[in-house]
């Protein structure tokens, strides 16, 4: 088997996938336009070549000036199949190369919100689902909002995580105090302005020493970092709050770890599948996760953490100070959420799936 993988090479999906592929000694070509070109060494990847599109503008219709080239690197690598990722963008390019056969994968934004922004959008993502021999979804609700651009079968294929990566650690730093935390982008979308703000809730509802007892760590970088670290200040939570900045992918299950209660609330239903979610419970780390996109169906709602309303600043500090004295259920809801990752979110069983699905499709071509 030859792929085509048409993704954003500096994605760390993308290179989950890349990796994966090369591990069972599969043929890729991962296709990317050069605005995601990935700066880390690729050689470790025997099976992998890497080629870059160049889109010649800022603009959507730069994908049609890529189908030459695209077309010219078919020709010449004689693929088994073209897969692509995030349907918007790559889903597009795949799609007009009329290449068989072609799968396409849905991420999130690309669909929740690209398609909303306007009809020549929405017939864009409808083009490229129309052309897809394979449609496929991280989460069974993403699932659902594809439903409505096409009538389709959508396969089911979550991003799952690597369990000897993502795994109980032990903590080193911060071993006097109850660490609430999240690992994010700083993002509007992301719903960090409510974790400060619950967390503010929390200090003016818990003695002083329990408020010593506890800090905020926020780890990632972003458009909107300085933002909220000035709203630390206002809210008066600055002395018990850290912020990171970023940090590399491969230190973010030492810092998941180091956290005591993890914290996912996001705002919007783009919130496609919940990967931090998922590897906090790999960690043994109980969530606490907004009621929003697929983060619902990847936690289990007292037993592996919590679901709460979004945009619930009240709900954030309530949970803060349920748990801040109990560390026997947090070790339990810990443990539930790695024995759940890993009977429904394991890395390898869920990339398995994805090259069933090729099977699968390769054998229907055959047989017509």
């Amino acid at each position: 088997m030859k792929i085509i993988l048409l993704a954003p090479a500096n994605n760390v999906h993308t290179k989950k996938w890349l990796d994966f592929y090369n591990s069972k000694g599969i043929e890729v070509v991962n296709v990317s336009f050069d605005s995601h070109r990935d700066d880390e060494d690729r050689s470790k990847w025997s099976h992998v070549k890497t080629t870059y599109l160049h889109l010649k503008f800022a603009n959507k219709l730069a994908y049609f000036l890529t189908i030459g080239q695209m077309k010219q690197i078919i020709k010449d690598e004689q693929p088994t199949l073209l897969h692509s990722h995030y349907i918007s963008s790559y889903g597009v390019v795949g799609a007009l190369t009329g290449f068989h056969p072609y799968v396409s994968s849905v991420w999130g934004s690309d669909i929740y919100d690209f398609p909303k922004e306007g009809s020549i959008k929405r017939k864009l993502v409808e083009f490229a689902l129309s052309k897809s021999d394979v449609i496929c979804s991280t989460s069974h609700v993403m699932k659902d909002v594809t439903a409505e651009y096409t009538d389709k079968e959508i396969d089911v294929t979550p991003f799952g995580v690597d369990m000897n990566t993502f795994k109980p650690l032990e903590k080193i730093q911060d071993l006097d105090k109850v660490v609430f935390g999240i690992v994010k982008t700083m993002k509007e979308k992301y719903g960090i302005r409510f974790l400060l703000e619950g967390y503010r809730l929390f200090k003016d509802d818990v003695t002083e020493d329990e408020y010593r007892k506890t800090k905020l760590v926020i780890v990632g970088g972003g458009p909107l970092l300085d933002e909220y670290k000035e709203l630390s200040k206002k809210l008066e939570i600055d002395d018990q709050v850290t912020f990171t900045g970023n940090v590399p992918h491969h230190e973010v299950p030492h810092y998941i770890n180091q956290i005591d209660l993890f914290f996912v609330p996001s705002t919007l239903d783009s919130e496609s599948f919940g990967v931090a979610a998922v590897e906090a419970q790999a960690c043994e780390v109980p969530v606490v996760v907004a009621n929003v996109g697929g983060l619902p169906e990847v936690v289990k709602d007292g037993e592996t953490g919590y679901v709460i309303p979004t945009k619930d600043a009240v709900a954030i500090a309530t949970k803060m100070k349920e748990l801040l004295n109990n560390e026997a259920r947090r070790k339990e809801l810990g443990k539930n959420g790695r024995a759940h990752v890993i009977k429904e979110y394991e890395w390898v069983e869920n990339a398995e799936r994805m090259l069933a699905v090729y099977e699968r499709r390769l054998k229907e071509a055959v047989h017509g």
